[in-house]
Parts: C-alpha cells; sequence; structure tokens
C-alpha cells in the first residue's frame, strides 16, 4: 500500500485537527491522479483522487497542524507526485523549538513508514472506513 493523498477533514469542536490518509494498491502509482491536480499553484482547487485508485482510508486525530500540497500556493499536486514536495508536512510556525524529528508524508510512502512515523509521536491512523473495491481498475 501506498499513500497517494492526505485530505484535511477539519476540526472537531474540542479543536483536535481531522485527517484522512488515502492508500493504494495501485501497481502504476504515478498514473494516480484526480481533478485539478495540475492547478498551479494548487490554492485549494486540487480534490482528492478518483476513486478507484483509494483501497485504504485510515483517519487520524491530533493537534498537530498539517500543511497539505493542494493548498499551496507554490506548488502543484503533480509536483508531489514528481517528489518534489511531500503531500503534506508538520507546520512548525507555532512552535517554541524544532522538533527532533519532523513529521512529513511523500507521495508513493509505504504504509508501514507512515504508520512508524506516527507512532513516534504516539500516533495511529484509524481505519474503520470501509473503502469499495472495484475490479480491474489498475
Amino acid at each position: 500500500m501506498k499513500l497517494i493523498y492526505i485530505n484535511k477533514i477539519g476540526s472537531n469542536w474540542k479543536g483536535v485537527k481531522i485527517y484522512e490518509f488515502l492508500f493504494s494498491e495501485t501497481k502504476a502509482i504515478n498514473n494516480v491522479q484526480g481533478e485539478s491536480w495540475d492547478s498551479y499553484p494548487a490554492l485549494g482547487a486540487p480534490e482528492p483522487p478518483e476513486s478507484n485508485f483509494v483501497h485504504k482510508v485510515g483517519k487520524l486525530e491530533t493537534d498537530i497542524k498539517l500543511d497539505l500540497i493542494q493548498y499551496s500556493d507554490s506548488f502543484s499536486v503533480f509536483d508531489a507526485v514528481d517528489g518534489v514536495i511531500a503531500l503534506g508536512w508538520e507546520n512548525l510556525l507555532e512552535y517554541d523549538e524544532y522538533p527532533e524529528n519532523r513529521l512529513y508524508f511523500k507521495f508513493g510512502e509505504d504504509l508501514n513508514s507512515v504508520e512508524d512515523k506516527l507512532y513516534e509521536r504516539d500516533l495511529v491512523l484509524n481505519y474503520n472506513e470501509s473503502v469499495k473495491r472495484k475490479k480491474n481498475e489498475d
């Protein structure tokens, strides 16, 4: 499973931030795409990838603010696909000091790597959401 998108859901009533991490089993990972992924700069236009690419969704609830590529005022989502920039990274603006290990997540990163990074911060993805698979989508 490879990470293909991080979707910001918002915040709950306690101010806890909620994100969805979307993973794919697609063999040709660089063929993954969504509407307006070529918008340059992204500025909030890009949508999550087409549903046939999404095979697993993990929900993260955290106090950590992530900056996401789809809201970038300098890059497009395809820049993340090409490895120029991450899909999401820890926003450090309100920190008093730089963290020992800054969180960042790259397009195509293995599910285990994503989970390991989160586990170092005592965070886990909740996979209760089911994803219906279509046959022959790869």
